[in-house]
């Protein structure tokens, strides 16, 4: 995957970089050129002073003269007649045919020579009558390398300063540029998954709008399909519930009427199970549909006593557990809370349908409500069923996991996502553990 950072980096930092190598070399360029322009200066100004002492006095103006140390540099001289003929002086020193300046090599060491040419005749001629031509004064390119070399090191020591300066700007920069991504970034994954409200362009740069308008276009298309979803759970939901129910009464007056016949009760026994199958899920989906997130309304929140809901849930499972030999039993305290008394009631409805379900024959099941020691309420059904294995415990919560297939037990596998969706629309949480003696404790703390 491509990265805008990168991408960015790559075509600013490269070009600065290349911008800023060609500085320097102008800059090396302007900083040596008038150095070296310095130094050729001095030493055509020595060898014009040397002519001028040659044309007044001939070629003793070299006597007593010795090659001599300027600040670390050797220099020697010569004195050439016509055709190049050394008169005096240095006579490694090369002869040039031409006045100004010149690069030579002078006992193994590179040397600048500055050659000036003599006017006059026969005051400045040698002992044989030969008269001086040119004069050239050579030195040493010590200090010339010395300024050369301190020039290098200032501009690499700035070059490497100021490119890493760039670089951090440009880093800086960049980051500064993409931080409005990473802002939409962690607003989108501060979001719940049933959060479909449109994003907040406030604050977003002029760019990004696009990008914020197709993306709450395309929140407004998957909420408006999940209303159409939700409305048409809803309407098969309610409209369910009244023929299954007709269909009850009408399955329980067949059984009591065919009573004596038991091929025929055991048939209307059997479609009475499938019909109370049918209801429970029906319920189901109406309680998944009340508990869903984008339709809750938290102004139905109220306060209430969790003790009186769960007694009043509880007591449309006794039958159930009666018919089961299973015991149920509750401990109820006092606890008071903010929450829907419906959806509460769906809660608790799941919790010991569930403990009820997959405890056997002769089991227990245990329903306590207390204050917890922080405040808010606890809520706890205990069985001594099979349990719920420890590497299993978090699936349970999805919608249409089940753990009974290959058993007798029914189920749709929505109960405990019910029972999830109501605890966090009540900001409470659900934990299972394994009960004290075998079987599975759900434990919901409410805050």
């Amino acid at each position: 995957m491509k990265s805008i950072r990168v991408r960015l980096l790559k075509w600013l930092v490269g070009p600065i970089l290349v911008v800023n190598l060609g500085a320097a070399g102008l800059t090396y360029l302007l900083a040596w050129t008038p150095a070296q322009l310095a130094f050729d200066d001095g030493l055509r100004t020595a060898a014009s002073s040397l002519a001028a002492r040659v044309r007044g006095a001939g070629p003793a103006a070299l006597d007593g003269m010795a090659p001599e140390g300027n600040t670390g540099e050797a220099t020697w001289t010569a004195l050439h007649g016509a055709g190049g003929r050394l008169l005096a002086g240095t006579t490694a020193l090369p002869a040039f045919e031409r006045a100004g300046m010149h690069d030579a090599t002078l006992h193994g060491e590179p040397v600048r020579v500055a050659v000036a040419q003599v006017a006059g005749g026969g005051a400045n001629a040698g002992a044989n009558g030969e008269s001086v031509q040119r004069v050239s004064v050579a030195r040493t390119v010590r200090a010339r390398q010395q300024v050369r070399a301190a020039i290098v090191r200032s501009l690499v020591l700035l070059e490497l300063v100021f490119s890493l300066g760039l670089v951090a700007l440009v880093w800086f920069s960049v980051g500064n540029g993409l931080a409005p991504l990473a802002r939409l970034r962690a607003r989108l994954d501060a979001r719940g998954s049933a959060d479909l409200a449109p994003l907040d362009d406030a604050g977003m740069p002029r760019e990004l709008a696009p990008v914020v308008d197709a993306f709450n276009a395309l929140l407004g298309r998957i909420a408006a399909g999940a209303r159409a979803q939700d409305e048409f759970r809803a309407n098969v939901a309610h409209q369910l519930r009244t023929p299954l129910a007709g269909l009850r009464l009408q399955l329980e007056w067949l059984a009591a009427r065919h009573a004596g016949d038991p091929e025929t009760r055991r048939s209307v026994e059997l479609m009475l199970g499938a019909n109370e199958r049918m209801i429970r899920q029906t319920n189901q989906l109406l309680s998944l549909e009340r508990a869903e997130p984008n339709r809750f309304d938290r102004l139905r929140l109220a306060p209430l006593d969790l003790s009186s809901v769960v007694a009043d849930t509880i007591q449309t499972f006794v039958e159930q557990a009666a018919a089961k030999d299973i015991d149920l039993g509750f401990e109820l305290e006092p606890a008071c809370i903010d929450g829907d008394r419906f959806l509460l009631r769906d809660l608790v409805d799941n919790l010991v349908d569930n403990a009820l379900r997959y405890t056997p024959r002769g089991g227990r099941v245990t329903v306590s409500c207390a204050t917890g020691r922080e405040g808010g309420a606890l809520l706890r059904v205990e069985d001594n069923g099979p349990g719920i294995l420890a590497a299993m415990r978090e699936g349970v919560f999805e919608r249409f996991v089940r753990l009974d297939e290959g058993t007798n037990t029914m189920g749709s596998g929505l109960g405990l996502a019910i029972v999830r969706d109501i605890a966090n629309l009540h900001g409470a949480a659900v934990t299972l553990a394994e009960a004290r003696q075998g079987g599975a404790v759900f434990t919901v703390a409410f805050r």
